[in-house]
């Protein structure tokens, strides 16, 4: 197991890029010109993103970026 050490201004920061990049493939998961291939990639991507987005964000920011959303 590793630890991380981290200020409350870098936890804010790592919260907003892993949120931004969340938004950013939830979109493109939405668009019908993507290849399944690539977004069975891109939803694996998600989720690695969303387990750390969990470390770092509160629980009620976390339902709004919940995995099952992408499962269509």
């Amino acid at each position: 197991m590793l630890g991380l050490l981290i200020s409350e201004i870098e936890q804010k920061e790592m919260e907003y890029l892993i949120r931004r990049e969340l938004d950013e493939l939830l979109l493109d998961l939405e668009d019908h010109r993507i290849d399944h291939m690539v977004k069975r990639a891109m939803k694996e991507r998600y989720r690695i993103l969303f387990q750390l987005y969990r470390r770092v964000a509160s629980e009620k920011e976390c339902m709004k970026y919940i995995p099952s959303q992408i499962e269509k």
